[in-house]
């Protein structure tokens, strides 16, 4: 007889963890410790309260069906997440539109610093670019 146990098939319930869960759940103790600047405080309290009745928000509703939804506001801080996931989903969709139909690629090399005044202050910046495109054994079109 075996006493091996057989594996679960339940479905697998995915857990998220939000920044805003972790400043919740360990924001305070943080505090008592570390000393944080007005700025960054107000950055805690709107990524903790982003969407939640704390900021307010609206109710819709459609007249025909009766369906009914409370939809809480956001807080709008260039630091949180949850806001700039989306104002980071549309700059990328709109990136993407401009793209041209054609293969690319990103190439970067580092050039030493002495060379800073004669490629972005100097007159023939755009032949400085150019050997140096050559030296990589790059051709740029240019």
């Amino acid at each position: 007889m075996s006493s091996a146990v057989p594996p679960c098939t339940a479905p697998v319930e995915r857990v998220s963890c939000e920044l805003a869960d972790v400043f919740r759940r360990y924001g305070e103790a943080y505090l008592h410790t570390h000393r944080l600047t007005q700025a960054q405080r107000k950055a805690v309290w709107a990524i903790t309260h982003c969407r939640t009745a704390a900021l307010g928000g609206h109710r819709e509703w459609c007249e025909a069906c009766g369906f009914e939804r409370y939809t809480y506001h956001s807080c709008r801080n260039r630091h949180c997440p949850k806001c700039q996931s989306t104002a980071t989903a549309a700059w990328v969709t709109a990136r993407q539109e401009e793209l041209l139909p054609v293969p690319y690629f990103h190439n970067v090399f580092t050039l030493p610093h002495e060379l800073n005044p004669l490629i972005l202050y100097g007159c023939n910046s755009r032949s400085a670019f150019r050997k140096s495109f050559e030296a990589n054994g790059i051709d740029c079109g240019c």
